[in-house]
């Protein structure tokens, strides 16, 4: 085993969960690299101080700038606002360390693309953290439409609906203001990705976009609320993806459904542990979805239960994340998904946008 340092830059929400992840990954799925908290930065050095003492790192950063200048730092993890995520990924390809950014990639297509660009010139491992479509259930599906368990599909479902935003009289705060803060920048890159992961590549999309409470206490509010997109992937397979930050009584709607020719799939995230599959095959009458709980027996499930149906957790998502990040860097392989990926997301979501505004369909190849 080497041990190997890790800087993470914020320790809010999302901070915090890598760090967690980065303490357990080593005795979850007994990686040849262990990481070592070693340095982490916030908005200010009070707060990276309190998050060193509160999640157990060696040491605590003035800024970003001196995290990822920093020896003993090897890799770095962005928990950090969108706008920042360029500046300190180039900064850290720059001296030859592997990234894993947060999604969504950058707060604009440009510096999406100029983060790309600076990752495959470092040739350095690079990852963006879509962690949903890592549960257990989402990588048997996919499992199962490689293997072609329903026949040739027809239709995709996906969405991503909470309801943290729905009711109007909440304050605006930072969720209200900038693009990238509103349900395009936030929400909506999950069923996105979860889209291209199982279905491929989208061709074009034609949507709409809107800001349901316009006017919150605190100012008016200058992003987008939710968006319905119609879509025509690179297959010709057609579906829709909807995302909702006002969607009231949903909590995490990270949901997909999927037909085919030869049977269906669901899947809710608000039931992660368990994939609905319905084959058309036997007497109708005795036709029907099947409830599979995941167990032991589906991808990365084993080394966090030994029981099926007992379940893993949100936590777990990252703690996968963690092990093929430090798999990348060990190996020197590509890791899925990469910044590359993430800038697929990226491109759909310009043009969702376009398409919102111009008001017809728009091929994600011109954008």
């Amino acid at each position: 085993m080497t041990q190997i340092g890790i800087g993470i830059v914020g320790g809010g929400y999302m901070g915090k969960a890598h760090a967690v992840a980065m303490s357990a990954v080593g005795a979850v799925f007994d990686t040849a690299l262990r990481p070592r908290l070693e340095m982490v930065a916030a908005s200010s050095l009070e707060s990276a101080t309190r998050y060193r003492d509160q999640f157990g790192f060696l040491r605590a950063a003035r800024d970003w700038q001196e995290l990822v200048a920093d020896p003993k730092v090897e890799a770095v993890i962005i928990a950090a606002p969108q706008d920042s995520h360029r500046a300190i990924a180039e900064a850290a390809f720059a001296l030859g360390k592997p990234v894993f950014c947060e999604k969504p990639l950058a707060d604009t297509i440009d510096s999406a693309r100029a983060m790309v660009a600076a990752a495959e010139a470092a040739g350095v491992a690079n990852m963006v953290g879509f962690n949903y479509i890592r549960t257990p259930a989402s990588q048997f599906v996919r499992q199962l439409l490689a293997e072609g368990a329903i026949g040739r599909v027809t239709w995709f479902r996906g969405e991503h609906t909470e309801d943290f935003y729905a009711d109007p009289t909440a304050p605006r705060g930072w969720r209200g203001v900038g693009q990238a803060n509103g349900n395009m920048g936030d929400l909506a890159p999950h069923p996105i990705n979860a889209a291209l992961a199982l279905m491929g590549p989208i061709a074009s999309v034609m949507a709409e976009v809107e800001t349901v409470h316009a006017e919150r206490p605190g100012g008016p509010v200058t992003n987008d609320d939710h968006a319905q997109i119609m879509c025509r992937f690179a297959s010709g397979v057609m579906g829709h993806i909807y995302s909702s930050r006002t969607a009231t009584g949903r909590k995490m709607g990270y949901a997909y459904e999927i037909h085919g020719t030869q049977g269906a799939i669901r899947f809710d995230q608000e039931d992660q542990n368990a994939v609905w599959l319905y084959r058309a095959e036997g007497p109708e009458a005795t036709r029907g979805f099947t409830k599979i709980l995941t167990g032991p027996a589906h991808p990365d499930y084993a080394p966090f239960c030994q029981g099926p149906g007992h379940g893993t957790g949100y936590q777990d998502q990252i703690i996968i994340e963690a092990r093929d990040f430090l798999r990348a860097i060990e190996t020197g392989s590509a890791v899925w998904p990469s910044f590359r990926d993430g800038l697929a997301v990226a491109e759909v979501v310009e043009a969702v946008l376009t398409s919102s505004t111009t008001r017809q369909w728009v091929p994600v190849t011109q954008v």
